[in-house]
């Protein structure tokens, strides 16, 4: 069997930003039109599948017993939507997509609206990305990627008739879709070239995208635009925003010809977001409040200075979303690390409440509520030991109805499995939370495999989730821990705030000590140390492979990140813009500087590295995929050790990997295979 790795010619290009001499060997692999690179890509896949040919059998027993937790034949909660249907959507064994359903009434005859299935056939890629019936029911829009390259067509059905009426829009963005009350108008978002979503269209039923109106447009290159109907049918609100200042402007949908209006010029470093009541808007802002505070104004002059107090800014409760009804207002928050639900009835603000959860280490957040006129707020709920859990809750009565929690087949029992809070003291004093989780019994013996997830970025919260997957890493012995890091969200906005820009590497060090942390209090062989993220997670752990190889026996690099003076100095790269208030500027020269130290591509040395396996998607249109592979190349080249390295790319998905729920489990097989066999596991 052969088992040298592909050999990634190195072709130098030099350059000299700021003075500062580098060498770039692997810059030749960015370009999938090229088939040298497609033929290095797939000489990478054929090593890999040499060099793990030998875990195939541990691979087949994973995906099996994964899928043996999963109910294949599956039903949604439904929904009551404005429309007055009954809605869900449900799985069939065998199939790989959801078939979206309604029923007018609950003993109604099913009509499916939309077999994803079908829609797929044929194709190795299809993600239906959003969907919206029209205000009468009539219609259905959805967008769909077939590529994974995240350009969506809009594809509009006539629900009556089956009829589809209109596919004329192509490379629409994902995020944006919201019908007008005349049921002909539907807004969506088109990218520019770096594909950033900077203009929203209105779009009328059968009509040709050249007749499209651009209703807006934002030149600035930092900002992300998007566009979506209020709750209370009122509004298109079209949203504005960069990673620190937002604006919001309003259409309202029964006139929607009409231009959009601004709720609040920008202003740089202050954020907002909108709901519409009648005629006030309720307004979460950062302004003043660091963990943000909510305001009200009248929709008849919403300017800054008539906004006025509606909750006051708490150093202690960081506010993270809300969702207006009719008689109550529903805050998101997060307290101690821990996700709330505040309600906050609105004829009687002083007599608020918090939702209360039975287990201190999960996650609780809103859920699908179309319905404005109701009192009863659906929620779903979840924990590393409790599997996602749907509930209606009274919002008057405090009442919570349990309407489906996820069945995990193979006698799945939470009492065999513990999960804790750990706390790891940083360099600089802080304390970093962790979520742990084990099988019940495992003591702090310094014995059991650890396992290590981060990610630490945008100020995204890894709130402590439920996975029937990770059960076969648990069952193995592996303890299972969540680092909460700085540049994530879970601590409130200051956690953001200390671990980007010129703090970015707090969220290396503090990743760092949790490990070590974790391994001096016995939760970890040191032997035995598995490290994952993906995406800006990929940064992580390239950044603490180079910073710490020794602390490590294996990592999985996701999605990664990994070339970020490169990527961050090209701004024709989808989302480089709209990140140099994430990560820098390199144009600065103090910013290229700060971030060249930690780049983990411009970082290689010859040093022992841990096993690595490194994982991308040729589509990928956020983490292209030479980072991964240029990455992968030059570590092969510079690394002086025999431990595994590989590189698997899927050339027919982007970033989230496969489309179909079959597909996805395939690769998680194998993910786990490696990495359970770096850690003595394979005959577990």
């Amino acid at each position: 069997m052969l088992t040298t790795p592909p050999d990634a010619a190195a072709k130098p290009v030099e350059t000299n930003p700021h003075g500062v001499r580098m060498v770039d060997p692997y810059g030749w692999i960015r370009g999938k039109e090229k088939p040298e690179v497609i033929e290095y890509l797939n000489a990478e896949n054929n090593y890999t599948r040499q060099m793990t040919s030998h875990l195939e059998p541990l691979q087949k027993n994973l995906y099996d017993e994964m899928l043996g937790r999963i109910k294949e034949d599956d039903t949604s909660v439904p929904w009551i939507a404005n429309d007055g249907w009954i809605y869900y959507s449900r799985t069939e064994e065998g199939k790989s997509y959801d078939i979206i359903c309604r029923r007018k009434g609950v003993d109604g005859e099913e009509e499916i609206i939309l077999d994803i299935n079908a829609e797929a056939e044929g194709l190795e890629f299809y993600d239906v990305t959003n969907w919206e019936t029209s205000p009468d029911g009539k219609r259905l829009a959805w967008l769909a990627d077939s590529t994974g390259y995240e350009e969506n067509d809009l594809i509009i059905k006539d629900l009556t008739t089956g009829e589809i009426l209109d596919r004329s829009v192509t490379k629409a963005n994902p995020f944006s879709l919201g019908w007008a009350n005349d049921n002909e108008t539907i807004f969506y978002a088109r990218q520019d070239e770096a594909k950033r979503p900077d203009r929203i269209y209105r779009h009328r039923v059968g009509t040709t995208p050249e007749e499209d109106v651009m209703v807006y447009h934002d030149p600035d290159g930092r900002f992300y635009v998007s566009a979506g109907r209020s709750r209370s049918g009122e509004s298109i609100f079209i949203q504005s925003g960069s990673q620190s200042t937002s604006e919001w402007h309003e259409i309202d949908t029964s006139n929607p010809e009409r231009p959009p209006r601004v709720i609040a010029p920008r202003r740089q470093g202050i954020e907002y977001e909108v709901e519409r009541h009648g005629d006030r808007y309720f307004i979460l802002t950062n302004e003043n409040a660091t963990n943000f505070r909510l305001m009200t104004a009248q929709v008849a002059d919403p300017s800054p200075e008539n906004w006025t107090d509606f909750r006051p800014h708490d150093e202690n409760v960081y506010l993270t979303g809300m969702d207006a009804f009719e008689n109550h207002l529903v805050v998101s928050q997060r307290r101690n690390g821990y996700t709330t639900l505040e309600i906050i009835p609105l004829e009687d603000e002083g007599s608020s409440h918090l939702i209360e959860v039975p287990e201190e280490v999960s996650s609780i957040g809103v859920g699908t509520n179309e319905r404005f006129d109701t009192t009863t707020l659906r929620f779903g709920y979840q924990s590393p030991l409790t599997p996602s859990s749907v509930y209606d809750y009274d919002m008057n009565t405090r009442e919570r109805t349990l309407r489906k929690q996820r069945e995990v087949l193979g006698d799945y029992d939470p009492n065999a499995y513990v999960a804790s809070r750990f706390e790891a003291k940083a360099d600089d004093g802080e304390i970093i939370p962790v979520t742990l989780v084990h099988r019940k019994g495992l003591e702090p013996d310094g014995t059991h495999p650890l396992w290590v997830y981060g990610y630490g970025a945008y100020g995204s919260s890894m709130n402590p989730w439920f996975s029937s997957n990770r059960l076969s890493l648990l069952d193995r012995g592996v303890v299972f821990a969540i680092a909460h890091i700085r540049g994530g969200g879970e601590m409130g906005r200051r956690w953001y705030d200390e671990g980007k820009m010129a703090l970015k590497e707090n969220t290396f060090t503090d990743f760092i000590d949790v490990v070590e942390a974790l391994r001096d209090s016995g939760w970890g062989d040191p032997d035995r140390i598995a490290i994952q993220g993906g995406s800006a997670g990929g940064l992580l752990m390239g950044a603490v492979l180079n910073m710490r190889p020794d602390l490590f026996t294996v990592a999985h690099a996701d999605v990664p990140f990994v070339d970020v003076i490169n990527t961050m100095s090209d701004p024709t790269i989808p989302l480089t813009v709209g990140e140099y208030e994430e990560w820098g500027n390199p144009n600065d020269p103090e910013a290229f500087h700060r971030m060249l130290a930690y780049s983990p591509y411009d970082n290689v040395r010859e040093m022992d590295y841990p096993a690595i396996l490194v994982t991308a998607g040729l589509n990928d249109s956020r983490v292209h995929y030479w980072e991964p592979a240029k990455w992968t190349a030059k570590l092969r080249d510079h690394k002086t050790d025999d431990n595994l390295l590989i590189l698997k790319t899927n050339m027919g998905a982007g970033h989230g990997g496969s489309s179909g729920r079959y597909g996805r489990l395939e690769e998680i097989a194998f993910e786990y295979a490696v990495m359970l066999d770096q850690l003595g596991l394979a005959d577990k």
